[in-house]
């Protein structure tokens, strides 16, 4: 994600709301300001997560070069946005789909052919091409990971038509073949590089996107992990350690919980989980401050996003 580009976003659209929500100058111009301020914190990221496509063996080794020759037995594909594609990391092996499938490998003994479609800055818009571009070189994934949602908060996209373009992604790579695992909006809560109220408020929005992305996969026949109720608690009690220096994308730790709670949903997904129950989820923390100006920022844009999402 283009950060100066998400809190420009942000605080056009924060304060655009508030305006129609017939909130006082004063907060508009507050929020418009709170966006002004995280823009000097969060710093704006031209660079692209490290590759790490090619096959991984059960050994621990790899990757090593895909040839058509190449003897795999399972084809794991990534899609989605810069959280996807494992911006923040240093190396390939700290990105969120490389531990994942160096995890399955090892789980399964099976070789495994990875690769990363992701983009920095993709939205649910982007999905389908992401996926076409793959297809049409008649490339079928075994299974796909998805991890996207959080550009369709601060693009301000709608929450109904970001879930639906989702669900008619997973559709299309459940009707080509794949087993589908989607990780859903993230909490904004725990980036506290962006200032309150303006953060709740994304808050806010992010987790009825999530909430949303979890019909629509399910429905198209999917699997989706709650990963807001992964960040919350963790990424609150260790910043420093779970975010990178950016402080707004996930550091090797924080890629390497994500990829915990990832694992057995895609081991399930080929069959590889056994017959015990999958782990649930972590509980869901209170992630933002509780005082008066927040929880009424909170309840204003709450109401508008409500009747926008009613009339899509």
């Amino acid at each position: 994600m283009d950060s100066t580009r998400l809190l420009r976003d942000v605080g056009a659209t924060v304060a655009a709301t508030a305006a129609s929500a017939g909130a006082s100058w004063a907060a508009y111009n507050y929020l418009n300001n709170q966006a002004a301020e995280a823009r000097t914190v969060i710093p704006h990221r031209t660079d692209d997560a490290p590759n790490g496509d090619g096959v991984y063996l059960p050994d621990g080794t790899g990757p090593h070069r895909y040839t058509r020759d190449s003897a795999v037995d399972l084809y794991l594909v990534v899609f989605g946005d810069s959280t996807a594609a494992g911006l923040g990391a240093d190396t390939a092996d700290q990105t969120p789909g490389v531990q994942v499938v160096r995890r399955v490998a090892a789980e399964t003994g099976k070789t495994i052919r990875y690769a990363n479609k992701a983009i920095v800055g993709a939205t649910s818009k982007g999905l389908a091409a992401q996926i076409d571009a793959m297809l049409i070189t008649r490339e079928h994934p075994d299974v796909a990971v998805i991890l996207i949602g959080a550009n369709d908060v601060t693009a301000s996209n709608g929450i109904r038509s970001s879930a639906k373009r989702l669900g008619e992604a997973v559709d299309l790579l459940v009707r080509s073949g794949a087993a589908v695992v989607v990780g859903t909006c993230p909490d904004f809560g725990v980036i506290t590089a962006i200032p309150q109220p303006l953060r709740s408020v994304l808050r806010r929005w992010g987790l009825q996107l999530a909430s949303a992305q979890r019909g629509a996969v399910r429905a198209a026949g999917g699997r989706a992990v709650p990963m807001a109720d992964l960040l919350a608690k963790e990424f609150l009690a260790r910043p420093d350690h779970m975010f990178s220096p950016d402080q707004y994308h996930p550091s090797a730790a924080g890629y390497a919980l994500a990829a915990d709670i990832l694992l057995p949903e895609v081991l399930s997904a080929i069959g590889e989980w056994g017959s015990a129950p999958l782990p649930k989820p972590p509980e869901v923390s209170e992630a933002v401050e509780q005082n008066r100006l927040i929880s009424r920022a909170r309840r204003l844009i709450g109401r508008q996003t409500d009747q926008a999402s009613a009339r899509e």
